[in-house]
């Protein structure tokens, strides 16, 4: 592993730290940490911790012994100065007298002796750093480390490897215990420069950062090397010919995964992060993927996120995907079970009786496409697909040295259950389209980033579709999703991108049908040529698109709904503008068509109706030439309605959140245009 100190950037996050009113150690302690973090092969997602000891100055200007060290949640590789909490540190090293300590009472002695009492909760392992004497001290949970140490005899392999210079202690709860077992370690073997955790990671220290540092490296990188003579590799089972493409595939599965609420019509959807890639796919196409997958997690704190194991689905074969719908049915259910009884199991001995957690798998195995992690959001799913890369590189490694072995059954429940560990996940209420994934199409125009803003606001996976790709990666940045270059017009063009936007998030379960433009001219008069270039954008691109979204929520089979962008001249035609109002019209029973043919199927379907939008239809330069030629004020013009108030597109963005909502309504039409009896339906 490579050493990334630098004299020269030590020096200057010092320089601009004491900017701040840092001290030098704890500027070091977060140039290390995050030097620590930003190596995914060490440390991720919070998990890991650092300290220092050092002395700061109480309100009354008193000089106190403090350890900062990290703040529960704090990911290392962005830490700031905050994320390191002073907590003073004599009280902390009173504790050891103590034969025992309860978690509730170490969190609550920890937080009491904060020196700011607003900073977050100090790290469940700050009494291990407390009770070493060493100034700086690490802890990762390198992959390397948890390769070595996971296995029957890693003790062993640990020993020889490191010698006396490591200190080796078998598998505990983080905590009061762990942290007096490493003292007393620690004091008989004085001359060590760390600490192996078995089949956790690893803890070294040192006088100063660099020292506790370049220690990490230096024995993570002898368990690489240590790795790099491993010579078993993972025998692969055989696959069908033809494997299902993912865009069949993964509607199926989020729909099998999918909660019935107690809502009429309503579900509880989960989004997905799909990982392919030589290593993912070597492990996922193992003939002994159904052993190895199910030892449990590379280190224990991942159960949090993934569960303890992970679901193996058998092979989608191309043309028998009722076959595998079938399968994997089968299998979610037998997941199911099997944690219920492991609850059941762990639950019967456990002092204080836990209230089981949903059934459902985090982590799914597809052979022939390699993982996919679930998750309540896209990036709750990115966190998990991280967690679960590290699985499988861990458990591949372990068992070209030997075998796969984690912490026993109980062991992973006491994690998996611990309330420490739980507040990290949060427990928030869910915003109302949470766990949904929403495509705007036109999504990088002015109403249609405005509804993808909208949708991304109540809680939505958003997939922005424009003509235009690079605006419509642009507004898809700001809001978390994806940004497609897509021709609405072309069958096939949507048809690729709604394949991107499954491979992506899951699955598809709003559509927002929004591109358009407007032409004009007088009916009589007007070419072929353009009036079917309308019908192809403002009709027949809705049909592509609406066409290909159904598919997928057949698949799903938990409802939907479409919605498209209709326009006053649906229903109230203007002079010299048939070539637009016509395919307008058309679409408006293009919506109600859909709510009537896939109603049964939980597909809603509504459209809006808006006027006079500050957009791309209708520029400034044609609201200037409209207002002239009406002889109004451009403010006169745009308020022009029963309200006098202009309407906007965010306005006209909220009808679709709206619509998006409305469980029992289907095959109606919104109307946003501030009050306009000529236009209103009849």
């Amino acid at each position: 592993m490579k050493n990334l100190w630098s004299d020269r950037d030590a020096k200057a996050a010092i320089a601009h730290y004491a900017k701040q009113g840092v001290n030098e150690d704890l500027a070091l302690r977060t140039y290390t940490t995050r030097l620590l973090g930003g190596v995914p092969a060490l440390v991720q997602h919070g998990g890991g911790n650092t300290s220092v000891k050092t002395v700061m100055k109480d309100l009354l200007g008193k000089p106190v012994d403090v350890l900062c060290v990290k703040g529960s949640g704090w990911d290392m590789a962005v830490i700031e100065p905050p994320g390191l909490p002073a907590v003073r540190l004599h009280p902390l090293q009173e504790l050891i007298k103590l034969k025992q300590l309860s978690d509730e009472e170490m969190v609550n002695v920890q937080r009491i002796n904060l020196l700011d009492a607003s900073s977050p909760n100090p790290s469940v392992e700050t009494l291990f750093h407390a009770f070493l004497p060493h100034k700086f001290i690490d802890h990762t949970h390198a992959n390397a480390i948890l390769a070595i140490s996971n296995q029957p005899n890693g003790r062993a392999i640990c020993e020889k490897l490191f010698g006396k210079k490591v200190i080796i202690l078998d598998y505990m709860f983080s905590g009061f215990v762990l942290a007096k077992k490493a003292a007393e370690a620690y004091a008989r073997q004085p001359d060590a420069e760390g600490l192996v955790l078995l089949k956790h990671g690893i803890f070294t220290w040192g006088d100063n950062a660099k020292q506790a540092y370049d220690r990490m490296i230096k024995f993570v990188s002898m368990a690489e090397k240590r790795l790099a003579e491993g010579k078993k590799r993972i025998v692969q089972a055989r696959l069908p010919k033809k494997v299902a493409p993912l865009k069949d595939v993964l509607p199926i599965l989020r729909g099998l995964l999918a909660v019935s609420t107690d809502q009429d019509g309503g579900f509880k959807r989960w989004i997905f992060d799909v990982r392919g890639g030589e290593q993912n796919l070597a492990f996922v196409n193992g003939k002994e993927v159904a052993r190895y997958s199910q030892q449990g997690t590379a280190t224990p704190e991942h159960v949090i996120r993934i569960k303890p194991w992970p679901l193996v689905l058998p092979a989608p074969e191309a043309g028998k995907l009722d076959e595998f719908t079938a399968a994997a049915k089968t299998a979610i259910a037998k997941f199911a079970e099997k944690y219920t009884a492991y609850f059941n199991r762990q639950n019967a001995k456990a002092e204080q009786k836990k209230i089981m957690l949903d059934v459902l798998p985090r982590v799914l195995l597809i052979p022939g496409h390699g993982l996919v992690a679930v998750g309540k959001s896209r990036k709750e799913a990115s966190v998990a697909a991280d967690q679960a890369e590290t699985m499988v590189e861990v458990i591949t490694k372990a068992e070209s040295i030997g075998r796969f072995e984690s912490i026993s059954e109980r062991d992973m429940f006491d994690i998996e259950y611990w309330s420490l560990e739980q507040a990290k996940l949060g427990k928030g209420a869910e915003k109302p389209l949470a766990r949904q994934v929403a495509v705007i199409t036109g999504g990088a125009g002015a109403i249609g980033a405005a509804t993808a803003k909208a949708f991304a606001a109540e809680g939505a996976e958003v997939a922005v579709l424009d003509l235009d790709g690079v605006k419509a990666a642009e507004v898809a940045k700001k809001l978390g999703g994806i940004g497609i270059a897509c021709d609405v017009t072309k069958p096939d063009a949507v048809k690729a991108a709604f394949a991107k936007i499954v491979q992506h998030f899951g699955g598809v379960d709003i559509v927002v049908s929004n591109a358009g433009n407007a032409w004009g001219g007088k009916i009589g008069e007007v070419s072929d040529e353009l009036l079917r270039k309308s019908f192809e954008l403002n009709f027949f691109s809705h049909q592509y698109v609406a066409q290909t979204a159904v598919q997928i929520m057949l698949k799903q089979k938990t409802g939907g709904c479409l919605l498209f962008n209709a326009s006053k001249q649906a229903v109230n035609p203007g002079p010299d503008f048939g070539p637009y109002g016509l395919p307008k019209a058309a679409t408006l029973f293009l919506s109600r068509q859909y709510a009537l043919d896939y109603g049964d199927q939980g597909i809603r379907s509504s459209a809006v109706n808006a006027d006079r939008i500050r957009s791309g239809l209708l520029t400034d330069e044609m609201v200037a030439k409209r207002s002239k030629a009406r002889g109004v004020s451009e403010k006169e013009y745009m308020a022009g309605n029963l309200l006098k108030r202009e309407v906007k597109a965010e306005d006209v963005a909220q009808a679709f959140v709206q619509l998006a909502m409305a469980q029992k309504t289907t095959a109606a039409v919104a109307t946003v245009d501030g009050g306009n009896i000529a236009a209103a339906l009849r």
